[in-house]
């Protein structure tokens, strides 16, 4: 089964860097977000973040057709930046970051100021390398969500150049288009591999940071 011309990239390669693009971009956005809950006192702070916490709760399956339709009224229907663009900001991943945020010491900040770092200094310097454990586990969870996503995908995209990983093998597997269990078992597998190979190496931060969540 013929999935892409050999002078293009392979859909694989751009499905990983869009899940690093993804990652990094919501990871960003949750950084600014937990980092003013922890340290700045403004009004309506813990009705923000209850209503964050509340985001949770809601699956997105809920919200398929209302995204279908932002995203066509801004043309981006089968393509790599609309099928990320609804899971930029995370409610779990400004959880994540704020409770770590919460466990680091007011001392360390104070020290900085010293030094003469401004507030976004101190984020970046002090509370981001800190909060490296964190990072590596949401990191992970979420690629591990996005890559084996196959609803959202599968109603975005229209072509085989946008579709992701998971998407391509439901429609190999389909019986009318004749199933190959060796071929799909091998596609399979290697689809696995990477998810599994990251858990192995990064399993001690995952483990320590939900940990820490749990206890502050």
């Amino acid at each position: 089964m013929k999935l892409a011309s050999s002078t293009n990239p392979s859909p694989e390669k751009f499905e990983v860097m869009s899940f690093d693009a993804f990652s990094i971009l919501s990871s960003k956005s949750a950084t600014l977000a937990a980092y003013a809950f922890v340290r700045f006192k403004f009004t309506g702070a813990n009705v923000a973040f209850a209503l964050i916490l509340v985001q949770l709760m809601i699956t997105p399956e809920i919200l398929i057709v209302q995204n279908y339709v932002t995203l066509s009224k801004l043309n981006l229907v089968d393509t790599i930046s609309g099928m990320g663009l609804p899971y930029i900001a995370s409610a779990f991943c400004i959880f994540l970051l704020r409770q770590a945020f919460k466990s680091i010491p007011k001392e360390l900040e104070d020290a900085a100021e010293l030094e003469g770092c401004g507030t976004m200094s101190i984020l970046w310097k002090v509370y981001v390398p800190l909060a490296m454990p964190t990072y590596i586990a949401f990191s992970l969870v979420s690629v591990s969500h996005h890559w084996n996503n196959f609803l959202w995908p599968l109603i975005i995209s229209n072509s085989v150049e946008t579709r992701p990983l998971t998407v391509g093998l439901g429609i190999f597997a389909a019986p009318e288009s004749g199933v190959e269990w060796s071929i799909l078992s091998a596609a399979t597998l290697m689809s696995v591999v990477p998810l599994l190979i990251a858990f192995l190496i990064f399993q001690k931060q995952f483990v320590q940071s939900f940990m820490q969540a749990g206890i502050k």
